[in-house]
């Protein structure tokens, strides 16, 4: 449990990443502010005055307690994909590159992607909000990958499960070849993604 609440390497991504993150985020961010509770008030028994070190030491201490608490601000605004998406969608996940649970943030908006498979150098995502700016959206992502040295790759934007499906099937029925870059494509999508 402490190692996954200070690395999410190996979960990140995966099905109901988000609404787990949120309790171990919820519970760090406790963790640390009572470490530096603890720090203040042993230090005020200690000396019968707020003015010592541990006061000191528990100041700096919430700087990571606030940073913590970002985090899990950030996470309570979302939730991850529903089971009905999960089990629309559940067996590609041992054939094919998916990723669950994706938001992009930029300065204006925050997009929330539910599922995501990349099927040779085609990139499918599902974003079951219909309001979606899907032209933001895939500009934001070529942006991110083209910093990241990601070749080209074609990017389509589904609000509906059911043409979702559709789209997926047609495309892991056709024969496509490896796509060179997957591997960064995938760590990358990650590594932009909350």
């Amino acid at each position: 449990m402490i190692q996954r609440m200070f690395s999410t390497d190996q979960v990140k991504n995966t099905y109901r990443y988000i609404d787990t993150q949120k309790k171990y985020e919820i519970i760090k961010t406790a963790l640390l502010f009572g470490v530096a509770l603890a720090l203040f008030f042993g230090g005020y028994v200690n000396t019968g005055t707020r003015n010592n070190l541990l006061t000191v030491v528990a100041v700096l201490g919430c700087l990571p307690a606030s940073k913590s608490l970002v985090s899990a601000i950030m996470f309570c605004r979302f939730h991850s994909a529903s089971e009905h998406v999960h089990q629309a969608v559940e067996y590609l996940d041992r054939t094919q590159n998916t990723l669950y649970d994706l938001v992009f943030t930029t300065q204006k908006v925050n997009y929330v992607i539910d599922h995501c498979c990349l099927i040779g150098n085609e990139l499918v995502l599902l974003a079951q909000d219909r309001t979606v700016d899907k032209k933001g959206l895939e500009a934001h992502i070529h942006e991110m990958l083209r910093k990241a040295g990601v070749g080209k790759v074609n990017i389509g934007i589904f609000t509906e499960i059911r043409r979702y499906t559709d789209r997926l099937n047609a495309l892991a029925a056709s024969e496509r070849e490896e796509y060179k870059d997957a591997p960064l494509l995938i760590e990358s999508l990650k590594e932009i993604s909350l």
